[in-house]
């Protein structure tokens, strides 16, 4: 049977299946560290545009790092409309939440900028793009390494064809089909906080232009709002399992009257037209790999390997950035096939992606947990978390530098977490809430009594548990020693 021999074959032609292989061949990081081009394939099961509701925002960082791998013209010539921040909506009030200095971010739909990433890979010299669905890996009877895989190509040709490399690399998406092959005992199993379900809005008016918007729903999850074409917002709500067999009726019902109101007839009317779609927002811890409990001879990237909850939109951050590092090491390699020069680039890497991989996946699951509050202690931080950013300055740039991906500092991150934590219990204390009135049925705005203090001291306490609880075991996840 015909097969060929690659110095490396990708398995998927996503965001970083694509950029990898760029980076690899044709980037500016390519073109100076290595004398001979690598030759690699890249498999993907189909090239025909993608359709997807998740993959649409491009963090500030990710920007950067598009930049760093000479790949920033992609963004050019799909409709993708420049983000300048965040908004954050709460029962009427917003606050405003912009990205640190020129800093900004795209968002576009996901579909074109795939294609866009894939162009450049096929123009890469050395890459050669098969369209071709893999069914499994090759691995050595006697060693158990990885020295290729099998697939099918789509327009015809022997089943199960051999295409051998020094490397395999997969970036099959959050589906992965080999996870568990490559991580063995390392590997970690995702889980699923809850879904997004999506709809693309025509013609709405966001709150504040250019910003995406984060509209906290009582009793709901969050829901996320930005715009990604001229026309066209995309929609994305946040539902807890088990999700409701009536999803329109759900969202009619239960988040849009809790919405601006530029907002209630654009969704009304995406309703009535289009089928809501589900994606699953799930939690993927990285487990280092190139250790003893990994497969010798292949690796994971992108969502295959490492997956965070897309509330904050630095999935493709992540990934444009691992490939930054990866492409670096991988360069300084003169043989792929030598494992333990393998295994020293692949500890380098999991460790170097730190800084910033952790900053987003902990602060994406820590903000879920909040936003979308579902106890009466996580409730308080989450009002506490608006009314922190209410206070405008290093309260707002120090978050927001986070979540855009032009900070990388977990230390950072814990900081302004644990100040959320006090300044939310401060204002249980200090500040008016609604309660009944004594001579009417009516809410009125009254501060806490004396009278009512020692109760609020045991609940403080059990609000900064709360805290902990949420931010300790994520901070651990990500820093422990696999």
């Amino acid at each position: 049977m015909y097969s060929t021999h690659y110095d490396v074959v990708i398995v998927g032609a996503g965001v970083a299946g694509s950029a990898l292989a760029h980076a690899l061949t044709a980037s500016p990081i390519a073109s100076s560290s290595r004398h001979k081009p690598l030759r690699i394939a890249l498999l993907e099961r189909s090239l025909a545009q993608p359709d997807r509701i998740v993959g649409e925002l491009l963090q500030p960082g990710g920007v950067l790092a598009l930049r760093e791998l000479g790949m920033e013209d992609c963004l050019d010539g799909i409709d993708a409309v420049p983000v300048k921040g965040y908004c954050v909506a709460k029962e009427g009030e917003t606050v405003q939440i912009p990205y640190p200095g020129k800093h900004e971010g795209r968002s576009f739909h996901h579909g074109p900028f795939i294609q866009r990433l894939r162009e450049k890979a096929l123009a890469a010299p050395g890459v050669d793009t098969i369209e071709a669905t893999v069914s499994e890996l090759i691995e050595c009877p006697l060693t158990g390494r990885i020295l290729g895989v099998k697939a099918t190509r789509k327009d015809g040709g022997p089943e199960k064809e051999p295409f051998y490399g020094d490397l395999v690399v997969v970036a099959d998406g959050c589906f992965s089909n080999f996870r568990t092959k490559v991580m063995g005992r390392a590997g970690i199993e995702s889980e699923t906080k809850s879904y997004f379900v999506g709809a693309v809005l025509e013609d709405a008016k966001l709150p504040i232009p250019h910003h995406g918007t984060v509209a906290l729903v009582q009793g709901q999850g969050p829901v996320l709002l930005y715009q990604i074409g001229e026309h066209d917002t995309r929609m994305l709500v946040d539902v807890k399992k088990p999700l409701p067999s009536d999803l329109k009726h759900h969202i009619l019902t239960n988040i849009v009257p809790q919405l601006p109101s530029s907002l209630h007839l654009p969704i009304t009317n995406a309703l009535e037209k289009e089928r809501l779609r589900q994606m699953p927002n799930s939690w993927l811890p990285p487990a280092e790999q190139g250790t003893k409990h990994s497969k010798e001879g292949v690796i994971l990237i992108g969502d295959s390997w490492n997956m965070r909850h897309p509330l904050t939109g630095g999935g493709m951050t992540v990934a444009f950035n691992d490939v930054v590092i990866l492409s670096k090491l991988l360069l300084q390699i003169n043989d792929f096939s030598d494992w333990d020069a393998m295994s020293h680039a692949l500890h380098q890497w999991h460790w170097s992606r730190k800084s910033l991989s952790s900053t987003v996946n902990i602060l994406s699951v820590a903000l879920y947990d909040l936003f979308g509050a579902d106890d009466e202690y996580l409730a308080v931080l989450r009002n506490g978390c608006f009314k922190y950013f209410e206070r405008g300055g290093e309260c707002v740039n120090g978050p927001v530098s986070l979540l855009s991906a032009v900070a990388q500092d977990p230390f950072l991150l814990f900081r302004h977490f644990f100040a959320v934590a006090f300044y939310s219990i401060w204002c249980m204390f200090t500040h008016p809430r609604r309660v009944s009135s004594s001579t009417s049925d009516k809410l009125v705005l009254a501060a806490p009594g004396l009278d009512e203090y020692p109760a609020l001291f045991v609940k403080a306490f059990w609000v900064f548990w709360t805290a902990c609880v949420v931010f300790g075991p994520l901070m651990w996840t990500e820093i422990r020693w696999w």
